[in-house]
Formats: structure tokens, sequence, C-alpha cells
């Protein structure tokens, strides 16, 4: 596999077997053996692990499972999200590419179709006092399976009706998401920030969610740079970090 980018993908490890590919590519960053852009990519991942210590679950060699070691350096610790944004704009870009237009970004970290879950997303960042030093930036997307244990989630090829080259995928997918972080790295922040809106699930309509403990109405009306969820409800803009507001689906 050689993505046609100048540097995600260039370094590339592949495991047809591994606990988890974020924990392969913190123990190549600990033993300075990666350069920016080095992605572990996996067939059969044993402890993937989700957003707040989810278990990740894919059926072996049928969906995409990586990891891409990035040195955001030029971002402030207080804007990490806007990497997140980018990151999710790329794999959506993978998507629509693909024919899926209605596949949506869940905040904070989901790609939806519809009200199903297609893939996640998960950034570890590494920090100093002013800046990210390291993100490794994990990936998993349903690609070709057909049956979860999940109602809420499906795949690429549910949706489509037809099975996807994985290889040729992953190439595009690379690509798309570099494409993304080089906006990014140019400081196109608005421009960012005005497509992941455009491109988020529920964005300006009113749904239910669950907040302290309670069930209520609200619309998501914007997300901070530090990450924050922007949501009217009850009259009142309030602003919300992750786990203290679910959605009702």
């Amino acid at each position: 596999m050689l993505p046609n980018t100048l540097f995600i993908g260039q370094q590339l490890f592949f495991l047809p077997v591994c606990e988890s590919t974020s924990s392969e590519a913190h123990q190549l960053l600990n033993k300075n053996e990666a350069i920016e852009g080095c992605t572990v990519i996996t067939a059969q991942q044993t402890r993937g692990r989700g957003q707040r210590g989810n278990n990740w679950e894919a059926e072996p060699g049928k969906n995409i499972t990586l990891s891409v070691i990035l040195s955001p350096s030029f971002l402030a610790v207080r804007q990490q999200f806007y990497l997140n944004m980018a990151v999710s704009l790329g794999v959506l870009d993978l998507l629509r590419s693909q024919g899926l237009a209605q596949a949506q970004v869940k905040w904070p970290n989901d790609l939806y179709f519809e009200d199903k879950k297609l893939g996640g997303i998960l950034i570890e960042n590494t920090i100093n006092s002013l800046s990210l030093q390291h993100s490794i930036v994990g990936i998993g997307l349903n690609v070709n399976q057909l049956a979860f244990g999940y109602p809420t989630a499906t795949s690429m090829a549910s949706v489509a009706g037809h099975p996807f080259g994985l290889e040729k995928l992953t190439e595009q997918l690379l690509e798309l998401v570099e494409k993304r972080y080089l906006q990014l790295r140019n400081g196109r922040h608005d421009s960012l920030k005005y497509d992941y809106l455009q491109a988020l699930y529920r964005y300006q309509e009113v749904h239910s969610y669950v907040v302290d403990g309670q069930e209520t109405e609200g619309q998501i009306v914007g997300v901070c740079e530090d990450g924050r969820l922007a949501v009217e409800t009850k009259g009142q803009l309030r602003y919300f970090a992750f786990k203290e507001i679910g959605y009702l689906i």
C-alpha cells in the first residue's frame, strides 16, 4: 500500500493481529522509532479502545483499524479540538466520496449514517505547557462487516449494498485525512469549523438529550475550540464537556 501523501502513511507498519494500534503507536513513539505520519494498521485488534475507555469491537479482516502519529505543535492546548475537527472531516470526506452522502459527524468523535454509527475516532494528545507535542489518532471504520452486536451500528457495505476494497479505501483515507490536517497546519481554522458544523449530526435541530440525569429538549448551536458542545436548552445557552450530555436516539 502506498498512499499519495507527503507524510501520513509513508512510514507504515502492518500487524495481522495486535491488542491495539494505539498502544503499538505509543511504543514506537517511546522508542523514538516513529516519524510524523507513521501509521499502524491491523487486520484484527483484540483490545481496541474507544472514547472514555469503551471497547471497540470489529470483525477481523472486514474493517479499517489504524492509528496515525502526528506532531501538531502549532496548536495551542486550548485549540486541540480543531485536530478532532480535521480528522473527522477527513474520514467524512472518504465516506462521501464513496456515495454515502448522508454521512455526518456526531460530536465528539463518531461518524454516523442517519442514526447509526459507522466509525469512531480516538485522539490521545501529549502536551507541554503551551501546545500539543504528539497526537495518536486512532480511526475505526466499519467497512465490510454486516453483523453487529449493537442495533445502533452499521457499515459502509450495509449502507451501500456492496463490499469495498480495504487496501484502496485505506489509501484514500490517509490521503484525505492528510489533506484536512494540512488545512489545519496552514491555520484555516474558520473554514474547518464551518465545514464541521455543516456536517454535524443534529446541528441546529431540536432533539431530546439527557442532561443532569433528566430528559430535556435542546438545539446544538456550535462547538468551542476546546471541544465543548454549545446547546440551547430551556431558553439558555449551555456548554457541555464529554459525558455531560447524552443523546437520545
